[in-house]
């Protein structure tokens, strides 16, 4: 019997080295499609007890959508709480850094996080489909239950 799309989508991604996050989420959203398409998987880790970290726009949508979040600024406004102390501070356990269009501004502040977010190990999801499954994977599933198989196994299939 094969794996689940949520098992196997959880396997793929910590066979290449994602973790799971211990209790913090950054999340800049991006367009308004990606934040909506992200709404649900965002409030099962809500559900779940993480705390949610948002960039200005983010924050607002989680706000006017009752998802609590703390507001963090972008790099280049130079105000605290801002996304690269937190980041350097390793207070963020996963980012995801959707970016929202080809500005300057949004493609240098979508830059720092993502580059500070690698440079300190922190993992980063650029995608927000695969963003929202990763969340609902590993929300709804345990590491324990997760079946690891031999290659014959798969060939057999």
């Amino acid at each position: 019997m094969g794996d689940t799309a949520e098992e196997a989508l959880l396997k793929s991604m910590l066979s290449v080295g994602y973790k799971i996050p211990q209790k913090t989420v950054l999340i800049s959203g991006g367009p308004i499609k990606s934040k909506v398409a992200m709404l649900s998987a965002v409030e099962l880790l809500v559900k779940r007890g993480y705390i949610i970290y948002a960039t200005q726009g983010t924050h607002r949508f989680f706000a006017e959508n009752n998802v609590p979040s703390s507001l963090l600024f972008w790099p280049d406004d130079h105000i605290e709480p801002n996304v690269l102390t937190y980041l350097k501070e390793k207070k963020i356990d996963l980012v995801i850094n959707i970016p929202k269009n080809l500005s300057k501004g949004e493609l240098d502040n979508d830059y720092k996080i993502r580059r500070t977010a690698i440079d300190f190990g922190i993992p980063l999801l650029t995608n927000a489909r695969l963003a929202k499954s990763f969340i609902q994977a590993f929300c709804t599933l345990k590491l324990e239950d997760l079946k690891i198989k031999s290659w014959n196994e798969y060939k057999a299939m």
